[in-house]
């Protein structure tokens, strides 16, 4: 008879579920997982790591074709579209089995199926309509003092934009293409549509981005997504905000849309296929929570600093429990959910400490308030920019072009935020989080030496301009 009683069972496999599982295990728990696709969920497997594999064979293209820009040559530069998604899947099968072995390195058992939370510490699973993998232990009923929802989210449909899988897609099957279309409707400006934007023009289709607000980028800094907007329209990407798509028309081949410019104007275009990245809702629905009485708003779970829901023993972590919608942030919230059920009395999230990243060209990332959330919240403070023009690294990369921007508390010296539009700025960012972390003021930054020549040197600039004390620009 197999086991079907466990400390903690976890409804999601995803980068918060298996974390969380992990994070369990080795703080003795006995812990069990539930998934009812595929280990490692959809960032794993259709988010964050397939996006990259895809966004880095754009990125070797778009070099390959400026090539002479460096001193080199490439003749006869093209791709194979079927071999860029092969590359993309492969990557993930790679992580996806590492999941695996993760699991079974750390003793989590896996549950294959679909769960539904019969009261506070029971659950059935049903059988998955995907095989199950060998070893995972299958349909039936478990139990758990606690039950942790890891379901993550799904994209969001508007009516009139529909996905059909042919002709509109999701990001499903913006990652999977046939080949490349020659035009392309892009719904929606936040980091999944600007990210297949820039993808797919990098590629070479003629792109077009609608967005329904007045600044693309919507969550980031308006200084920043101006700058990126510039960017984009000076690659050749066409941009139309606080409009929406008031209707699409199929064809055979094509689909014919009407755009509400948001001044009375309608335009109809047509394009071979349209992306509708409208942002994405949670997977709460046929989990049985409703019966149990768990309060949900806006398509998510509500829950505390600890990521208890208002019924004892029923717990919620990721993109289910709302946004910001990262996996890393699920990845956080899941060590805090386990470290307070052990009693470890972990520090709550803090939600203005969660770096975002956008992959596109030129990158994004950011962490804290926005110049405009800084006023907003009665602050004075002081802004620091420092161009990539001024930084010795960037011009030897042939990436001069970018900005990094910073926000202190005039009275205090407290950093309150970051933002960065440029080469490897994702990778950059994190100095910053750490920096915000440990409640490190502008005349400890000052004082850090960074290496040279690297990209990081401009984040210490920025600190000085902030101050009056720029040295190289």
């Amino acid at each position: 008879m197999a086991d079907t009683s466990f400390d903690i069972i976890i409804i999601g496999s995803g980068p918060g579920g298996y974390v969380t599982a992990i994070r369990a295990a080795q703080l003795g728990f006995k812990t069990a997982i539930v998934e009812k696709s595929y280990l490692g969920g959809i960032c794993l497997n259709w988010g964050c790591i397939p996006t990259k594999a895809l966004l880095r064979s754009a990125e070797i293209f778009h070099y390959m074709q400026h090539a002479k820009n460096y001193g080199l040559y490439a003749e006869k530069v093209g791709y194979d579209t079927k071999a860029v998604v092969q590359r993309s899947r492969a990557v993930s099968k790679q992580l996806n089995d590492g999941v695996g072995f993760l699991m079974k390195k750390n003793k989590v058992a896996v549950i294959w199926g679909e769960a539904v939370v019969d009261a506070p510490g029971k659950i059935t699973v049903k059988k998955s309509a995907v095989e199950a993998p060998k070893g995972t232990l299958g349909e039936g009923a478990y139990q758990a003092k606690h039950i942790i929802v890891a379901t993550g989210a799904r994209p969001r449909v508007l009516p009139g934009l529909e996905p059909d899988k042919k002709l509109v897609w999701t990001y499903f099957e913006a990652m999977v293409p046939e080949r490349i279309p020659k035009s392309l409707l892009v719904v929606g400006s936040g980091a999944i549509g600007i990210e297949f934007a820039s993808f797919f023009h990098t590629m070479g289709s003629d792109v077009t981005v609608v967005e329904v607000l007045p600044q693309i980028l919507p969550v980031e800094d308006a200084e920043i997504a101006g700058h990126a907007r510039k960017r984009f329209e000076k690659q050749g990407i066409k941009i139309i905000t606080g409009a929406k798509v008031a209707k699409l028309e199929k064809k055979a081949d094509s689909v014919v849309a009407s755009i509400d410019d948001g001044k009375g104007k309608l335009q109809t275009v047509e394009f071979e296929r349209v992306i509708s990245a409208v942002g994405v809702v949670g997977n709460i629905e046929n989990l049985g929570l409703e019966k149990l009485g768990v309060k949900t708003d806006r398509g998510t779970i509500v829950i505390d600093g600890h990521c208890r829901t208002n019924v004892p023993g029923i717990y919620a972590i990721g993109d289910v429990a709302g946004p910001p919608m990262l996996a890393h942030k699920a990845e956080h919230e899941g060590v805090i959910c386990v470290e307070a059920i052990k009693g470890l009395n972990p520090h709550p999230m803090d939600k203005l400490l969660i770096p975002g990243c956008t992959y596109c060209n030129p990158q994004i990332a950011s962490v804290g308030l926005t110049e405009a959330k800084a006023k907003e919240g009665g602050r004075e403070i002081r802004v620091g920019r420092f161009p990539f023009i001024g930084n010795g690294k960037a011009i030897a990369l042939g990436e001069d072009q970018g900005l990094v921007k910073v926000i202190f508390d005039k009275k205090t010296g407290q950093l309150l935020g970051a933002h960065m539009i440029g080469a490897e700025v994702t990778e950059l960012i994190q100095g910053y989080v750490v920096a915000m972390n440990l409640e490190t003021t502008e005349e400890e930054l000052m004082h850090t030496v960074f290496p040279h020549p690297t990209l990081s040197e401009m984040m210490k600039e920025a600190v000085l301009d902030a101050y009056g004390r720029v040295l190289n620009i």
